[in-house]
């Protein structure tokens, strides 16, 4: 951790930074699993927008 030492004497404390990397593009297989999670998440809502207008 770094510390400094301001004009009146207080300490300042930093945190250390992590490294910086660059995020990779998806293969074509995380990109398929995307696209199965996401049409799984919409039939799920549009379940539970069905059951609630359905018992309402």
């Amino acid at each position: 951790m770094y510390t400094s030492t301001d004009e009146q004497g207080l300490l300042n404390n930093f945190a250390t930074e992590p490294k910086m990397y660059r995020a990779e593009y998806p293969s074509p297989e995380q990109q398929k699993r995307y696209i199965a999670y996401g049409a799984a998440s919409m039939v799920l809502v549009a379940l539970t927008i069905f059951t609630a207008v359905a018992i309402s």
